[in-house]
């Protein structure tokens, strides 16, 4: 039992470990975009802040290109069917490409929604110049998305870390060249951050072109097998999309709350985003090995994976949870000086950290559930979710109550909580456990 129980560890980790150093290396291109704008001015800085955002919302949303396509992958893979695995990613990348050239006919819309923003009329146009530039990498970050997937699904998270990493590098010269050495300013740092993106995906496209002819795969576009990822890429975009309204409606309530509220809101989530990254990572390590488990038939081997998964979540969970509770009154000066958010912020950062572990097994569950293909139950429960903690996140708009404390108590046991009764109820039952090659 022991070493079963060894090995799967061994499996968890080797999946994981360079997950999370590929999830880091992610957006770290948009950081460093922001680090050598802000060297250049305000209005810059404050543009590249808006396009950023705009992007990290769109590609936030299409992340069901990784999540959709990597437990189909390893399904099939599981089966002993590795050409029908790599169709499955290839149809992901196909899906990638269409999205991504859909989403280039909006070009011209990047003025008119960054002006939504309502900012200074040269941080707009700093805005505009960036976003209308880096609607051009789109279609290249969706095809690494798929193809991450498609290679997560063969087992494989560490080619990802490697081109992640050579692309963070090469984002960062470009950058540095464009930006001061041809001084391109704001228009440089997108471009710089482009051809990163487009380098990127030109390598993942060679491998699946590689591993196609390997496997004698057609590459051709099979319009009734994009239509079945699409149906669950759509199922996906529903649970995502209740993650973002979740996130939208905690900063909407913020901002009623007050400057200082909202600050801090921004810090805890800042935060929480950090620590979700070693989280995710085990969640990829869950959707990989459930699906080539349920494929393979062997439906003990993933309700082991998932015992010890949320161990491994629960776990974790208590130990960062437990750095964040003792960092709480020290963090809030590396971010702020603002006496009103440093006398508030612990208040958040304490809730926060108390549920670190309900955020661990949330989200293994996710990758688990994710990974068996039970995303119709994941798009509903979503929707349910959101639905019980709105009522309790308007809390925070009473009279006399504290804001902050209410918000984060909301979310860190509200939503995370309701979360982790849906994910968990689902986890127990059979109900999720279909074997063999189809989902």
């Amino acid at each position: 039992m022991r070493k079963r129980a060894d090995a799967l560890d061994r499996e968890i980790l080797g999946l994981a470990v360079p997950a999370l150093g590929a999830l880091i290396a992610e957006p770290a291109f948009l950081l460093v975009d922001t680090a050598l704008v802000g060297h250049l001015g305000a209005e810059q800085l404050a543009g590249v802040g808006i396009g950023v955002a705009v992007l990290s919302t769109v590609v936030g949303l299409l992340i069901f290109l990784a999540y959709g396509t990597t437990p189909a992958v390893a399904r099939l893979l599981g089966a002993g069917d590795r050409p029908g695995a790599i169709r499955a990613g290839v149809d992901g990348i196909w899906l990638a490409v269409v999205a991504g050239a859909v989403l280039l006919l909006t070009t011209p819309l990047a003025q008119p929604v960054v002006a939504l923003f309502g900012a200074a009329s040269a941080v707009t146009e700093h805005a505009a110049v960036y976003l209308g530039i880096s609607i051009l990498g789109l279609p290249a970050m969706l095809i690494v998305l798929a193809a991450t997937g498609l290679l997560r699904g063969l087992q494989d998270t560490r080619t990802p870390l490697v081109v992640a990493t050579l692309g963070f590098a090469a984002n960062a010269l470009l950058n540095v060249v464009l930006i001061y050495g041809a001084g391109l300013g704001v228009a440089g740092s997108a471009l710089g951050t482009v051809i990163a993106q487009w380098g990127m995906a030109a390598f993942f496209l060679w491998f699946a072109v590689r591993e196609a002819r390997r496997a004698r795969v057609p590459l051709g576009i099979h319009w009734a097998d994009l239509g079945r990822t699409a149906s669950t890429g759509g199922w996906l975009f529903v649970r995502t999309l209740s993650l973002r309204a979740a996130l939208l409606a905690t900063t909407a309530i913020a901002t009623q709350a007050g400057t200082t509220t909202l600050a801090s809101t921004q810090i805890a989530f800042t935060l929480f985003s950090t620590l979700a990254f070693a989280l995710d990572a085990l969640a990829i390590a869950g959707q990989a090995m459930v699906g080539k488990a349920l494929g393979a038939g062997d439906a003990a081997h993933a309700h082991a994976v998932t015992r010890r998964l949320q161990r491994w979540g629960v776990g974790f969970g208590c130990v960062v949870g437990a750095l964040l509770l003792s960092l709480a009154w020290v963090l809030g000066g590396v971010f702020t000086s603002d006496p009103g958010v440093l006398a508030s912020l612990p208040v958040a950062l304490v809730l926060l950290a108390l549920a670190q572990p309900i955020a661990g097994y949330v989200f293994v569950l996710d990758g688990v559930l994710i990974g068996a293909g039970d995303v119709r139950y994941l798009a509903w429960t979503g929707l349910i979710n959101l639905a019980v903690y709105l009522p309790l996140l308007l809390l925070a708009l009473v009279p006399g109550w504290d804001a902050l404390a209410v918000i984060w108590a909301a979310f860190s046991f509200g939503y995370l909580g309701a979360r982790a009764v849906t994910l968990g109820l689902r986890a127990r039952s059979d109900a999720w456990v279909r074997t063999g090659a189809a989902r």
